[in-house]
């Protein structure tokens, strides 16, 4: 069989002889991997989905509970808008900063855990903390969301219930003997099943744990998910029942070829609006950096920000659920449009720079809600509420970088379902202008500001679709027990050719295979042993390695980085995959780095395989 391997230094397709094709040669090798452990996960998911469903009902009557309070004075813990009915300017103008002292002094002492919107803590948590979230931050972070919306705060709830059920799936993962990544899965677990159960969006929320929580697509996670979240979505339906939360009707409404030209020119608005809030919010988070007051004040200072919103568009406080069914079913006047869609995306951005308590994803439906609403104004009539369907699912693609999620959220919220390929181009296109103008999204800059890189882009490894056989050394020098010592200097000097590299000096062979008259493998002698033996030593045999790290010619050069990085070795003796004495080469760690070229090249080489006119070129073997 011929391999195409590439040169590093010009990226040109270089063509080596490898081992003839063998019958099912990766016969041990699978396209997953499910273990009985797996199985144990998704036992433990199953109760952590229910908790989490009842941690949504917990924070939403908290919230509900907490704007009664404030803003009608009475004890009643149905979700209602603090904008719904006149209020004195005083109350309106206050409540948000008593509100930000609150969660200032919360996060002063409590735990500073609690500041932010909840994604990006989460995240940090995962990659960073090994899915570990203190036991406090569970308490903390909804009692602190419930004061920040409930005093008229402009966010969602979906954060906090993102890092409070996460922290609920963390804290039992805690109590069990698992792993960081068993943890992982019930921590993602427990937060999916909390955004399943604020939205009724289960599909949604699978689809966002793995798009922007889990950084893998795996079994022995996506499973777990899956399974609370069922979960969640059931035990809901008594709780807060089973109907979509904005519930609009296209009536008869088909894709039309002009209507789907227009989602594209929808798309890239929403692209830029994402683009210009999200850097709103991060001007802001280093407007308030530049204080000279400690970060304790700052919340109650963006509170102020949200009391003077408040007196200019009073419903553009609070989670505006009410606000966003209005936009998505054309009831919304054009001063309600107007006003959501300045007030409302100022006093977010800049309120939540202040390091305050609450969500992002409410308040960007409400604000693609208002841009749809308003394209619909100028695009022309399809069905009520199409164009700011089309709008909040297009932000939401460009704010958040996961347009598949922002399609199915938008689907799952409304069930117009009749909308999905036209909210498939809005979306798409907003995350592509999104992606062209920042580097970060609104989730991950926070981290990268925290001095961490995180990237959310997928790709095979290339380590995983090639096997040794195709880059180690197949006539690497050999010795025997009885060789004695010194060894020859032309032995010592062997170069190891690097396929898809130039060879004009090939790397020293660093690891000696030792084998018997059979040509069996009996074990291995490093390099530096020979250059430097021990006084005592008279033959091979005194420095010989009987139990080597020993990998097969048809394992994926993936296992076998993972098994040198176990073992802290740089090179290894290849056996035949159907006799594990049969010496077949050596594999170092610069030959695995050589599985990378084919990555390289991918990416980089550019060819004209076929002409149209011309001389025809020649196809790739």
């Amino acid at each position: 069989m011929w391999v195409r391997n590439r040169c590093v230094t010009c990226m040109i397709p270089v063509v080596s002889r490898s081992a003839p094709p063998v019958r099912d040669r990766a016969r041990h090798l699978g396209d997953f991997t499910l273990t009985p452990r797996v199985l144990v996960t998704i036992a433990w998911a199953l109760p952590i989905g229910a908790l989490g469903a009842v941690a949504a009902w917990a924070l939403l009557r908290l919230i509900g509970l907490i704007t009664n309070l404030v803003f009608y004075g009475r004890v009643d813990t149905a979700l209602v808008a603090p904008g719904a009915a006149p209020h004195p300017a005083w109350l309106v103008l206050l409540a948000p900063v008593a509100g930000g002292l609150v969660i200032g002094l919360m996060a002063r002492f409590g735990s500073e855990k609690i500041r932010g919107h909840g994604m990006p803590e989460a995240i940090e948590a995962i990659l960073l903390r090994r899915s570990t979230v203190e036991p406090r931050v569970a308490v903390l972070k909804p009692v602190s969301a419930a004061v920040s919306i409930g005093s008229g705060g402009p966010f969602g709830a979906e954060g906090p219930i993102i890092m409070t059920s996460g922290a609920v799936g963390s804290i039992l993962a805690q109590h069990l003997h698992l792993s960081a990544d068993e943890r992982k899965a019930l921590m993602v677990s427990g937060a999916a099943a909390g955004m399943a159960a604020t939205f009724n969006a289960p599909f949604a929320s699978v689809l966002l744990a793995v798009e922007l929580l889990l950084f893998e697509w795996r079994p022995r996670s996506f499973l777990p998910v899956v399974a609370a979240v069922s979960v969640a979505t059931v035990v809901r339906a008594p709780l807060l029942g089973s109907a979509p939360i904005f519930p609009v009707d296209l009536g008869t409404f088909t894709p039309s070829a002009p209507v789907d030209a227009l989602c594209v020119a929808a798309g890239i608005v929403g692209g830029l609006l994402a683009v210009a809030v999200t850097a709103l919010v991060y001007l802001s988070e280093d407007t308030f950096a530049r204080l000279p007051l400690h970060w304790m004040w700052w919340p109650a200072i963006g509170g102020l920000i949200i009391g003077i919103g408040g007196l200019i568009e009073p419903r553009a406080l609070g989670v505006g659920y009410d606000v966003i069914d209005e936009l998505l079913t054309g009831r919304a006047t054009m001063s309600l449009i107007i006003g959501i869609l300045v007030v409302k995306s100022l006093i977010w951005g800049l309120s939540l720079g202040s390091g305050t308590s609450g969500g992002v994803l409410a308040p960007v439906f409400m604000i693609g809600a208002a841009l749809g609403a308003l394209e619909g104004l100028v695009f022309p009539q399809t069905a009520p509420g199409f164009w700011a369907i089309v709008g909040l699912a297009a932000v939401v693609g460009g704010v958040m970088r996961s347009p598949i999620t922002g399609v199915v959220f938008t689907l799952e919220l409304t069930h117009a379902w009749s909308a999905l390929f036209p909210l498939m181009i809005a979306a798409a296109a907003a995350y592509g202008t999104s992606a062209l103008v920042l580097r970060r999204s609104v989730l991950t800059e926070k981290i990268a500001r925290r001095g961490y890189h995180l990237t959310r882009e997928y790709e095979v490894d290339p380590l995983e679709v090639l096997m040794v056989d195709e880059v180690m050394h197949a006539d690497p020098a050999t010795l025997r027990t009885t060789d004695p010592l010194p060894v020859p200097t032309t032995t010592l000097t062997a170069g190891v050719p690097r396929r898809g590299r130039p060879c004009d000096d090939p790397p020293r062979q660093r690891l000696f295979p030792v084998v018997d008259d059979d040509g069996a493998l009996t074990g291995v002698v490093p390099h530096r042993a020979l250059t430097d033996p021990p006084a005592s030593a008279r033959t091979v045999a005194d420095l010989l390695v009987d139990d080597p790290l020993v990998v097969r010619a048809d394992d994926t050069l993936r296992a076998v980085a993972s098994r040198f990085a176990e073992a802290a070795v740089g090179a290894a003796p290849v056996v035949d995959r159907d006799d594990a004495t049969r010496l077949a080469g050596i594999v170092t760690v610069e030959q695995l780095l050589d599985g990378r070229l084919r990555d390289l090249a991918e990416e980089h080489h550019r060819e004209r395989p076929m002409r149209l006119l011309g001389r025809r070129a020649t196809m790739p073997s």
